[in-house]
């Protein structure tokens, strides 16, 4: 988890005003479980894939999200945007 918080720090020192972004995946994950994401966004696409991975890894605690602030309808694809609750 250390290693997580510093990266993000460094990103953020090397970032200064910019908007520091994290995928998701394990890492995204990481950095969610630390308190480290302000903000979730994800694109909803009608794909079936038949099985795949959780969006934040194996993340173990629940982390809440406020209502979406920004919901856009693309063509056959929706993109949405949540505070993370503190």
């Amino acid at each position: 988890m250390l290693i997580v918080k510093a990266a993000v720090a460094k990103a953020q020192e090397l970032a200064g005003d910019r908007v520091v972004e994290v995928a998701a995946g394990d890492v995204g994950g990481q950095v969610l479980a630390a308190g480290l994401i302000d903000e979730v966004r994800m694109d909803v696409v009608p794909v079936v894939f038949g099985s795949g991975k959780r969006f934040f890894g194996s993340v173990h605690a629940q982390h809440l999200l406020e209502d979406p602030d920004v919901v856009i309808h693309g063509n056959r694809v929706l993109h949405l945007r949540y505070r993370v609750r503190r």
